[in-house]
């Protein structure tokens, strides 16, 4: 950050007063500019025994498999995120259940959050972000290409558990970007 959206000044990057870390503040008009991590909602989408996955038409990671899941928008709750971005990269409609993951990664100052959902109907098709979208038994998941570690340690978690009929929830922290 160079300029204050507030009044176009530049910024300094210090300690406010009262604060204990580094902050962009304005030279001119003193506001205080908070960056906060970036919340991505997405779900975990189920038919008997498959799951929908996605293969990416976007970088990063383009044309490897993820779970549909995105950015956390203004005026949703974590659920409409995992719904709305299921529709917009699926054209898939769920059921949201329950929530079964929340992964930190502070190196690139995201939280992920990641839902159970069931699919209400076969009639899906690859959104504006995907390339294609296909329902794979554990067998046929394409582990190898998979597009973010942070799809493949609870995606590999959710069959463990659920061949022990025990799914449950999981709170976690990925340290680095190596898949």
């Amino acid at each position: 950050m160079k300029y204050c959206s507030n009044c176009g000044m530049p910024v300094q990057l210090r300690i406010p007063e009262g604060d204990t870390l580094p902050r962009h503040v304005c030279s001119t008009c003193s506001i205080i500019h908070y960056e906060n991590p970036k919340i991505v909602v997405g779900c975990i989408p189920e038919w008997e025994d498959k799951i929908l996955l996605c293969r990416r038409a976007i970088e990063p990671r383009h044309g490897l498999w993820t779970l549909p899941a995105g950015f956390m928008e203004n005026a949703e709750s974590l659920a409409q995120g995992a719904e709305r971005e299921t529709w917009e990269e699926a054209n898939a409609r769920v059921e949201m259940g329950e929530l079964y993951s929340i992964y930190s990664l502070p190196h690139i100052n995201q939280v992920h959050v990641l839902f159970r959902a069931r699919l209400l109907d076969l009639d899906f098709k690859p959104g504006i972000e995907s390339l294609d979208v296909k329902l794979f038994q554990e067998s046929e998941i394409p582990w190898d290409t998979l597009a973010f570690r942070v799809i493949h340690e609870p995606l590999n978690r959710y069959f463990e558990e659920r061949r022990r009929g025990q799914l449950g929830f999981h709170l976690g922290t990925i340290e680095d970007v190596c898949k």
